[in-house]
This record gives C-alpha cells, structure tokens and sequence, in this order.
C-alpha cells in the first residue's frame, strides 16, 4: 500500500505550501537539530493560516537507523493523548450541541460503579470536572497491570480512589477520560471508534485518522517502543499506551492514529465556525478556559497556554491545544487564525528522552516568526 498515493490530496485546504522552504527555513532548520540530537527520529508538520495549508513538510525516518524508512508528508502516527480533543471532546461537542449531553451530569448517575459508600465526594463529581481534568482522580495508574480485559480495566478505573477533593485544582488525568469515553459511547448509543469516524473524520474527509489502523497499514505507521516489559515485540500500529491496549486500542484518552494533514483540517474546522461539524458558540464554550480551580490552564478537553507553555511565546491567551505522549502536539490561535501540528514518535525506542519539551517551543516560536516577521 503506498499511502502517498491512497492520501494525496490536501483535505479541501487550500495548497500555499510553495515556498515553505524558503519561509520555514527555520523552523526546519529546528527540527532537523532535535533529529540530530536524538529528540525524535522524525516529524511530520503542518500549518495553516486563514483557511491556506502554508507548511506540509515531513523530516527523518521512522527510526535513527540509516535504512529506517523516511517519513513523508501523509506518514500515520500515534497521536497518544491528542486523542482526548481531536475524538473524545469532538464527540463531547457533538453531543452538547444535539442536548444529548448536560455538561453538569454526575458521574455517579450515568457510571453507577463510579459511587463509592465510603466516599460522597464522589457524588459531586460531574461530566464538566472530567473534561477540566477537575474531578479529583489521579494523573494516571497503572492498570493494565491488573487487568486483562477491557470491562476489567474500566472498573478499575471507575473504581480507583479519588486523589483530592473534586475542584480543588487541576490534575491531568487519563482516568477521568477513559471513563468520559465510556460515559460519551453510552450516551451516543455507538462505540466511540464508530461514533467519531462516522460523525466527525468522514465529514472533514479524515480519511487517515480512527482508531485501530488496518494491518495493512503497519508498515506505514512509524514505531513507538521497543516494549520487553508488557508486550515484548515492537509496537508499531497499534497503540502505545499500555492502559489503551488492554481496551483493544479504543479509549477515551489515547488510543487514535492519524496524519498530520488531517489535523491541520480538524484544526482549521475548530478556527473557522465549526462548518460542517458544529456552531461557533459550541467551539467557544468547549474552548474557554475554566475559571475554576483557580489557577487552571484547563477548558473543557483542551488546554490553554500557561507560562511556560509548550506552545512557545506567541500563541495568545485565547489558543487552546493538546500534547501526547508520544511526542505529537496540536496548537490553535483564533486571534491569528494559525494552526500547529507537529507529530513525532519521540518515544522510540523507550521514550527516555525530554528534548521534545523545548523543541516543541522553539518550532512554536520559529512558526510564527516565520509567518509573521522577525517583529517580536
């Protein structure tokens, strides 16, 4: 299968990427320095600017090795926690929009395993506090090391105990999102895979993104670890998070596979009104940072710059994005209608190193410079 040929086209963006060489010279420049220096073996990066497609550029190899296959422009990767806004909070927006979904409901009514006897906070806990990673649960737990099926790993998860009082602050969680996911399926009476292929890539003409790629598409997908502790084999085309794994590759915080160009045309959707997927108000609403906890950088599903931010020193206080794990990063600014998307596989072949954090700024940074002047 030749994936250049399968996903040729630019997704209804319009083609402006003529002189990114020239223009991104830079950042490129960057991006092929974190190479060097074992950040990642390679990227894939896409920017739009008003609706235009002006910078598609692929650089490296699937791995540091000389024979490892070069990356190209429409190369498929593990997008780890961006799952959590480009599926599950796009089918939480969906839902909200339709008034299927009550921001405001208790977990505790739509998961019954969620209640607890022996601790009523957890009957405070809503569907708003998932989404602004606010409920209490903790960061992350290692549960596939107790589980062996997907039931077993969502009780466990709706089961583990609270790690502070709900709304006491900000603590990202992959917890409160496999449950969302689980809680959004239920809701929408379809699987999430199903539900955001059918609702949210096919509209936009995502046709490299959705969970569970085809075996086919194994040689096309970047790996992401060498894995001799849980699954000992390569992982390459299936999903890198082990706790997602055990799920069968579908959850609500990792778990989604995608290209670089089909982002740029979600993030482009997410800046321009929400044609055809949604109304500007929803986009608004899911994309204002909280006022509370205090202190949060959290919208619902997304994040928002804080200082220091990922997102580098230009994105203005109304952006909002996502990163995950695996070294990929989605960054939005409404007030410059600027899409960011950059995919790694960082974490090959055993995720040890950190680089990505300063690349990801300073390709940040370097983007808008290159856009608009050297002027900051």
């Amino acid at each position: 299968m030749n994936m250049s040929e399968t996903f040729p086209t630019t997704r209804g963006l319009a083609p402006a990427f003529q002189q990114q060489d020239r223009q991104f010279a830079h950042v490129f420049a960057i991006a092929e320095q974190a190479i060097g220096e074992h950040a990642f073996p390679g990227c894939c990066l896409a920017v739009t600017q008003q609706g235009r497609l002006v910078c598609w550029k692929s650089i490296g190899r699937f791995t540091y090795e000389a024979a490892s296959p070069p990356v190209n422009p429409t190369t498929v990767y593990d997008l780890a926690s961006v799952t959590k806004v480009v599926a599950t909070t796009a089918c939480a927006m969906l839902l909200h929009e339709r008034g299927l979904l009550n921001l405001e409901a208790r977990v505790v009514d739509l998961l019954p395993a969620f209640a607890s006897a022996t601790d009523p906070r957890r009957e405070r806990v809503t569907l708003r506090m998932l989404l602004a990673h606010s409920s209490g649960l903790p960061a992350y737990e290692r549960l596939f090391e107790r589980a062996t099926t997907r039931d077993e790993l969502i009780h466990l998860a709706a089961t583990t105990p609270l790690a502070a009082d709900p709304m006491s602050h900000a603590e990202y969680s992959d917890l409160g999102f496999i449950l969302l996911g689980e809680i959004l399926a239920q809701i929408a009476g379809t699987p999430l895979d199903v539900f955001t292929a059918r609702e949210v890539f096919a509209p936009l003409g995502m046709t490299s993104t959705g969970y569970c790629p085809p075996p086919e598409w194994k040689s096309m997908i970047p790996p992401t670890v060498d894995d001799r502790n849980f699954r000992h084999r390569v992982v390459q085309g299936e999903v890198h998070d082990e706790n997602a794994s055990v799920m069968g590759g579908v959850s609500g915080h990792a778990g989604l596979f995608g290209s670089a160009i089909d982002l740029a045309v979600f993030a482009d959707c997410m800046l321009t009104g929400g044609a055809p997927l949604l109304r500007p108000e929803t986009i608004k609403l899911f994309t204002a940072r909280e006022a509370l906890p205090a202190g949060t950088s959290r919208a619902l599903g997304w994040d928002t710059p804080s200082q220091p931010s990922q997102s580098g020193r230009y994105f203005s206080s109304g952006s909002f994005g996502h990163l995950g794990f695996t070294g990929t990063s989605l960054w939005c600014d409404p007030l410059r209608q600027v899409s960011v998307t950059l995919l790694t596989n960082r974490v090959w072949p055993d995720c040890g190193s950190q680089r990505i954090k300063q690349v990801r700024s300073l390709i940040h940074d370097a983007v808008i410079e290159a856009i608009e002047g050297e002027s900051h």
